[in-house]
């Protein structure tokens, strides 16, 4: 039974008159004679009583039509359906987002999208670097944003934005007073760490191993799942973090911590994208979305114009150099 043979059997049953049906869907007396009889010989009922030269429907055929015309209606539906998804009138996405960028990063875009396509459902879930890797690859998620790696050859990655991490304290840490932090005064400092897997986490390590220090000979006295809870450590504490700009760019800017003078390189924001997976209309709408957010004010980075608030208050060497 196809979709055709229902429409029109419909056709018929609504007209009880073959030739005017086919005058009505612009198809040959034949053809719908044959839609007809090829319906009643699958399911071997009859459907209409031939009278003369004339059709009329029967018993059966009025118990089948209700059902015939409501399949015809759910097609029509889920034609629609199509059509809007193509056309970004309705729709759903789905982005898994590190901490960093799904807290400081992603929200002015996310109201952006939607009040361009206020139709389009966004739903957006919130890991570490290598969760929001991982469910991109599952398919869990169309788009994921991280800040940290994500080696795999099935993921692809565009860089979309970039961030700054920081090394951070409280004021009156004696390393304030110092012209310049240097690399083997790292390994003397408490740590507080976001966990494994973070893409702060990763960052860092890769930062301090181009200055030629490795991680593990920092003293990690606490680790954290949260940069929120991370950067409370810190103004609760004497120890040191490393953090992204956007996180501390409040706790900066009212004295509650400051950026040590130990210039880590810039990172960049990524999306990553499944090479092989269906990619939908929405989602390639709101990855093209990104490329005009510089022009909006709303979704400025703080180190847009390379003026954030630590760089105004210190002039950072590069890591380990004097000043």
């Amino acid at each position: 039974m196809t979709l055709e043979q229902l429409r029109i059997f419909v056709a018929v049953a609504e007209r009880q008159h073959v030739t005017e049906t086919a005058r009505a869907l612009n198809l040959t007396q034949s053809a719908v004679s044959n839609a007809l009889a090829a319906l009643e010989e699958r399911h071997a009922i009859r459907l209409f009583d031939r009278v003369g030269r004339g059709i009329v429907l029967n018993e059966n055929g009025r118990t089948f039509l209700g059902e015939a015309r409501a399949v015809i209606v759910r097609a029509a539906l889920a034609e629609a359906v199509l059509a809007d998804l193509g056309s970004l009138r309705r729709g759903r996405l789905g982005i898994f987002a590190s901490q960093t960028i799904a807290g400081y990063w992603l929200p002015a875009r996310l109201v952006r999208f939607h009040e361009a396509h206020p139709a389009i459902e966004l739903d957006v879930h919130v890991g570490n670097t290598q969760e929001v890797a991982q469910a991109v690859l599952d398919g869990a998620c169309e788009i994921g944003f991280v800040e940290g790696e994500a080696e795999h050859p099935l993921l692809e990655q565009t860089d979309i934005g970039e961030d700054h991490l920081i090394i951070l304290t409280l004021p009156s840490h004696p390393w304030t007073r110092q012209d310049v932090v240097q690399v083997d005064d790292l390994a003397e400092a408490s740590w507080i760490m976001r966990e494994a897997g973070s893409g702060t986490r990763s960052s860092l390590k890769a930062a301090l191993a181009a200055a030629g220090c490795d991680l593990s000979r920092l003293q990690v006295k606490m680790t954290l799942p949260s940069n929120e809870a991370v950067l409370s450590a810190v103004q609760a504490g004497d120890g040191v973090a490393a953090l992204s700009e956007h996180v501390a760019r409040a706790a900066l800017a009212g004295g509650l911590v400051v950026a040590l003078r130990f210039d880590l390189p810039v990172r960049p924001f990524r999306t990553l994208r499944h090479r092989d997976r269906y990619r939908t209309r929405a989602a390639e709408a709101f990855v093209a979305s990104l490329n005009t957010d510089a022009a909006d004010p709303r979704t400025g980075s703080v180190l847009d114009g390379r003026a954030s608030a630590h760089q105004q208050a210190w002039e950072l060497p590069s890591a380990g150099k004097q000043r």
